[in-house]
């Protein structure tokens, strides 16, 4: 594997450089995918089904071993993590991994044995809350039960880093609104890394101080939610007015779309002080648009 360069910054929770992987006898999934997560940031994924949310996800938590590129987490290589990096990372994968036959009382003993930063009082009050059975057979417990129960095992001891894939797709609005405060909860009191994967956009725009876009194998796009839907804007005109109009703000695009009549669409992010030409109009747009014309 190559190993390129990070450029000194402040030590991300999780950096990857360069990350190529392709399914066996598949296509590429990951292409020269470069991503960075700091402390303190609640990121949420998105991407249309089937572009490698989930290998991405995996990939950045070295349970699937990249052809090319480098993975550091806490500034560790992730293949090769000491246990205290290990302990500091919390995972719910898309499907429950759960032992069937436990309880929720049993389950959440055993994983209490590995880690020695357990908020017991957080288990409680979550236990509580979510109403789930402690002595109820895993396998009884309906799927949001389930999904919620991963939640608590992977907030119980307080993780640094925690990785989420789709973890809210079994829950009701009342659940998931719930869950989301408490993903805030753990950034705003400890500076916590969270970064999640959804297809429920009123859930991102809730919570996700940042929005990271998958397309064709890489982040097309990571910003924060309110600046991007301040400052990305829409043109459209000829190939000719839209190459002017380019270099007169100064900007590249990010996605061109070709129309009729040798007309296009541009999408640009504009500068926070940027001010348009006279008489040109700009379309501005929302999470929905934004989620279609850079996935």
């Amino acid at each position: 594997m190559t190993s390129p360069h990070f450029p000194p910054a402040e030590t991300p929770s999780a950096a990857l450089a360069g990350v190529t992987l392709r399914y066996p006898k598949g296509p590429v999934v990951l292409n020269g995918l470069d991503w960075q997560l700091l402390p303190g940031q609640v990121v949420g994924l998105l991407g249309r089904n089937g572009a490698g949310k989930t290998t991405l996800l995996e990939t950045l938590l070295g349970l699937r071993e990249p052809e090319a590129g480098r993975i550091a987490l806490f500034g560790q290589d992730a293949a090769r993590l000491d246990d205290a990096a290990r302990a500091r990372i919390g995972y719910v994968p898309q499907h429950s991994d759960l032992f069937e036959s436990f309880t929720p009382a049993q389950l959440l003993a055993y994983f209490r044995s590995f880690y020695p930063r357990w908020n017991e009082a957080k288990v409680e009050g979550l236990m509580s809350r979510w109403d789930i059975d402690r002595d109820k057979p895993i396998r009884k417990l309906s799927g949001g039960q389930k999904q919620r129960l991963s939640i608590i095992r992977a907030l119980a001891h307080e993780p640094d880093l925690l990785v989420l894939d789709e973890p809210v797709a079994s829950l009701d609005p009342a659940g998931r609104r719930d869950f989301l405060r408490e993903l805030v909860g753990e950034v705003l009191d400890r500076g916590a890394t969270v970064v999640f994967s959804t297809h429920i956009l009123s859930d991102l725009e809730r919570v996700a101080f940042n929005i990271a876009f998958l397309s064709q194998g890489r982040i097309a796009l990571q910003a924060p939610l309110d600046e991007l839907l301040e400052q990305v804007r829409a043109f459209t005109g000829s190939v000719t007015e839209m190459a002017a109009l380019m270099a007169r703000l100064g900007v590249p695009p990010l996605k061109r779309t070709a129309l009729q009549a040798g007309r296009e669409r541009v999408l640009v992010r504009l500068p926070a002080d940027a001010a348009l030409p006279e008489g040109v109009a700009a379309e501005r747009l929302n999470l929905d648009d934004l989620f279609t014309e850079l996935t």
